[in-house]
């Protein structure tokens, strides 16, 4: 069974689950609360995704990342988009 490895990067869930209230970004908050709540055993990636809206492999995918990169592979990173319209001053 898929699942965050805390272990591995020194971390518990607790820390997680601060994480997952105080992070900057919602997008971040959102993957540590799924991380907590899936590494805690109070839901799997499928039972988490389909709750809050997400596809399964999009929950699955922050668990692998989470476990390949520790909160570096989970911490939200704007990636581009298209350029806005009008500049800010």
């Amino acid at each position: 069974m898929l699942g965050p490895n805390f272990e591995r990067w020194g971390q518990k869930s607790g820390e997680i689950l601060r994480l997952a209230t105080e992070a900057e970004h919602p997008r971040t908050r959102e993957r540590c609360l799924a991380l907590y709540m899936i590494g805690t055993g109070q839901s799997n990636a499928t039972q988490w995704a389909k709750e809050i809206g997400r596809q399964s492999m999009t929950v699955q995918n922050w668990v692998k990342e989470y476990n390949k990169q520790g909160l570096a592979g989970i911490t939200y990173k704007h990636s581009g988009g298209p350029a806005p319209l009008f500049a800010q001053k």
